[in-house]
């Protein structure tokens, strides 16, 4: 039964992955929530399956012609960087620490499109 359960938090991560959402908001609760993980292994799982899944979108997105690439370099290169910084300060950060961080970014996340499409409702726009 747990394999299912793996296989399902899996899809689900890889189809926001895939779509470019960042599967991660969804994967890592889905393990540490529904199946135990400690938060730290959640995330370095997260890290991993983020590896092939975003060379397979991106190849996609390639063919499509739906990538922009100019600024590429001044967006990559500081993430790079602040990611390496971020995992770094993350291995000294207590798991409790963790998960209530991501928490609370999971809820401000929210929080946005929640507010845009509140405030969309009262300027809909006819399309056709």
């Amino acid at each position: 039964m747990s394999f299912y359960l793996y296989l399902l938090c899996g899809i689900a991560g890889g189809v926001l992955g895939g779509m470019g959402m960042g599967g991660g908001t969804l994967l890592i609760p889905l393990l540490t929530l529904f199946l135990g993980v400690p938060q730290g292994v959640a995330q370095g799982v997260n890290l991993l399956s983020f590896l092939p899944m975003s060379f397979l979108a991106l190849s996609v997105h390639a063919r499509n012609g739906l990538l922009e690439k100019k600024g590429l370099w001044q967006l990559v290169l500081p993430a790079l960087l602040f990611s390496a910084l971020g995992g770094a300060f993350a291995l000294f950060l207590p798991a409790g620490l963790l998960r209530k961080s991501f928490g609370l970014f999971l809820v401000l996340l929210s929080v946005f499109p929640f507010s845009a499409a509140l405030r969309g409702e009262k300027k809909r726009r006819k399309i056709f």
